[in-house]
């Protein structure tokens, strides 16, 4: 049985309030909304990362409350919207951490071919033994994205994991999270970029004030109306080129 992530009547003071979510394996759900309006928040939850002050949380039908760390980390990866690194690691070394979840079982087997293929995956063959230190902001965006790839979680939870990738680092990040739902994985992402989940996403809920303002289908979810709801400015929504796109008004 694949394994997917649900959350039932989530609540975090002051930050979530009743907010229930559920994540089938082979799904790629996404979280938008403004500033502020609880994503991060409910990624961490949905991580087993922050505990809610209500609600429970269940990944492949148990709860979080029932799982150790080290067994979390082969349940989920999760990738915050920041990851310093102070030291020079390489960026090998900084994706083999991916494995350490694995140490000691059966799985560890496939460290190499793991690492490797997420290298690959994200265009850092030629990177492999430079320093993290040395790269730039879009290169170690791409280091952390192989990172967790590498971990081979079967749910992805990934907070603004585009946000400082250029237009083909953007283009590696959505084949490698298409590529993982294709396998049977339960997929979580957070992003400002509302045109380009519309056309990734399967599932969309969006968030305001700590709420549930709408949830479903990304054609369903990202409309003029429930956007401008949500963020409180005038939204407008179109297509080009056969793709939605939404902007501005204010």
């Amino acid at each position: 049985m694949k394994t997917g992530v649900e959350g039932h009547a989530i609540t975090v003071r002051g930050r979530l309030s009743d907010v229930s979510i559920a994540v089938a394996a082979g799904e790629i759900h996404a979280l938008v909304g403004p500033n502020g309006s609880g994503k991060s928040t409910l990624l961490a939850v949905l991580a087993g990362d922050l505990t809610p002050d209500s609600g429970t949380v269940v990944v492949g039908g148990e709860k979080w409350s029932g799982i150790g760390a080290r067994e979390a980390a082969r349940r989920r990866a999760l990738l915050a919207q920041e990851t310093p690194l102070a030291f020079p690691f390489t960026v090998r070394e900084v994706v083999g951490w991916g494995r350490l979840p694995w140490r000691g079982t059966a799985q560890a087997a496939d460290d190499d071919s793991a690492v490797a293929d997420a290298l690959t995956a994200h265009d850092l063959g030629d990177l492999r033994d430079r320093p993290v230190t040395s790269l730039s902001g879009g290169e170690r965006a791409r280091v952390h994205l192989a990172r967790i790839l590498a971990q081979r979680a079967p749910v992805l939870l990934l907070d603004e994991a585009d946000a400082a990738l250029d237009l083909a680092g953007q283009a590696h990040l959505d084949a490698a999270v298409r590529a993982r739902r294709d396998v049977g994985d339960a997929i979580v992402i957070v992003s400002h970029d509302l045109g380009r989940l519309a056309a990734l996403a399967d599932c969309v809920t969006l968030l305001s004030r700590g709420r549930v303002a709408s949830q479903g289908t990304a054609e369903s979810t990202l409309t003029a109306e429930a956007l401008t709801r949500a963020y409180g400015v005038p939204v407008s929504a179109g297509s080009a080129d056969g793709h939605q796109v939404f902007w501005s008004q204010g």
